[in-house]
């Protein structure tokens, strides 16, 4: 990557993008600028689509056992640059630097699961599907394909969709977050390093211009996005009115049901990583904690002493355990939000608004909140906060636990805390979220499961991740064939 110039990576080369500045890239910790993005444009989407286009019909064409062999060779260099992209991360989203680690870890898994596209891509045949006929089913390649990704994993998002693409033979585009662009913009580098074809992997940045464009282009077959709700419905509705696959990622307001049998110290532990891990900025965090019976007291008291206990600041500092949000504009939203809970009802046994670290003024600080007590039909109850805020929610049972989640438009994530077998199986049943965990606060897929999500989070069939994501890459092409004997004697 050249500096910290935002430049876009079209058919093998950096390039200037043709569009006018765009967004300032700014640390969230210190608030300083990094670079400035575009703002994106037809032009410069114009220019990668063409450059992937030229590349597909070779690239297609390459055995899959050689496409994965540029695969192995991003995993190996993903790996000797590991530390150098975590703290890149951390500079310009703001989490931890274990956060970015961890990030960049679940990134590398894609890859190596897309490595097994020789082996997830086969097809299936039958022999004599009537006499002498026989019929079989292989996966070809889309052409070019999309992805347009969130601020909040600047690397593992994207590496949810680019390894499977190019190993199912698409040509790829990436539109990452002008909020977040330097991170893959490494990768992509990398990427270069590994001898592939020009064309292949294509990087273009910019904002909502860069995003209708790829929307609208005829040369486009598939879209893949991951952000809000809103943003995910606009995105799916004019990816599909336009013909193009299109796969959403939407919004979340995720629940986790404490019961009384659950383990205190570890259920606090849990679900206190859960929500103000990266600042509550990630899809699968817990917002609502939902207890139930004799729970509501013991949880109540002791995720205020883990809330209230946790350092924040600059996430390269050592013993920083939450970072900021990812801006200003952020940081007031989500204290108006706290503001909001406590008008409703709530109270705020821990209050993060107004909060700072020594020496970085300049930063978009909220501290780790929780509001106790916020009814259960309150605006705040629907509203995806995406910040470090956790309410606690009461209920006499497990049956109005679930119907509360079930209320919720969303449909993410959700968990449940007990050392009761019959419990855990009928919240696993019965509960409307895509993902589903059981003792565990973050239920993210590993990279061969889908990342599954339901209702106003998630638009499309098929999900990101392991064999979902070859389904999404690849047309079914289904060939019948005969071969009667007599007909060899006319040639």
């Amino acid at each position: 990557m050249p500096g910290q110039e935002v430049l876009n990576y079209i058919g093998g080369d950096w390039r200037r993008p043709l569009s006018v500045a765009g967004l300032e890239v700014i640390n969230p910790a210190t608030g300083d600028v990094l670079a400035v993005s575009p703002s994106g444009g037809p032009e410069d989407v114009d220019a990668a689509v063409s450059a992937a286009a030229a590349a597909f019909p070779e690239w297609c064409a390459v055995p899959p056992a050689d496409r994965i062999q540029y695969l192995f060779r991003l995993k190996h260099l993903l790996e000797e640059h590991f530390d150098e992209i975590a703290r890149i991360i951390t500079s310009e989203n703001g989490k931890t630097l274990a956060e970015a680690k961890g990030e960049l870890r679940r990134g590398v898994e894609n890859v190596e699961v897309a490595c097994g596209i020789p082996t997830l891509m086969q097809g299936y045949n039958l022999e004599d599907v009537a006499r002498g006929i026989d019929e079989i089913m292989f996966r070809q390649p889309l052409g070019v394909v999309a992805a347009v990704t969130p601020f909040n994993f600047p690397a593992m998002i994207p590496l949810w969709f680019l390894p499977y693409a190019i190993a199912c033979g698409n040509t790829f585009i990436l539109k990452p977050s002008d909020r977040v662009p330097l991170s893959m913009a490494r990768i992509v580098d990398l990427i270069g390093l590994t001898g592939l074809p020009p064309g292949v992997v294509n990087l273009v940045n910019g904002g909502k211009a860069a995003v209708d464009a790829l929307l609208d282009h005829p040369g486009v077959q598939a879209i893949s996005f991951v952000g809000s709700t809103p943003v995910a419905r606009y995105i799916y509705s004019r990816g599909s009115a336009n013909g193009k696959r299109v796969q959403c990622q939407g919004g979340a307001k995720n629940h986790v049901v404490v019961l009384p049998d659950a383990d205190p110290d570890s259920t606090t532990q849990i679900i206190a990583d859960s929500a103000y891990g990266c600042a509550g900025q990630r899809c699968l965090a817990v917002s609502v904690a939902v207890t139930v019976g004799d729970a509501r007291q013991w949880f109540r008291d002791s995720i205020t002493r883990a809330a209230a206990g946790l350092r924040i600041g600059d996430g390269l500092a050592e013993g920083v355990q939450m970072g900021p949000v990812i801006s200003q504009a952020s940081r007031r939203r989500i204290e108006g939000l706290i503001g909001s809970g406590i008008s409703q009802g709530a109270t705020p046994s821990v209050d993060g608004r107004g909060a700072s670290a020594a020496g970085l003024a300049n930063g978009s600080f909220v501290g780790p909140t929780v509001l106790d007590g916020v009814p259960a039909t309150s605006d705040l109850a629907e509203t995806e906060i995406f910040g470090p805020v956790l309410s606690v929610i009461h209920a006499a049972d497990v049956d109005e636990a679930i119907a509360i989640i079930a209320r919720n438009s969303y449909g993410n994530a959700s968990s449940i805390f007990t050392s009761s077998g019959a419990a855990a199986r009928k919240f696993r049943n019965r509960i409307p979220t895509g993902n589903v965990g059981v003792n565990i606060g973050v239920a993210a897929p590993m990279a061969y499961f889908p990342f599954s999500g339901w209702k106003g989070s998630f638009f499309g069939v098929l999900h990101a991740q392991g064999r979902d994501a070859v389904e999404f890459y690849t047309d079914k092409k289904v060939v019948i064939e005969r071969w009667p004997k007599d007909w060899s004697r006319k040639f």
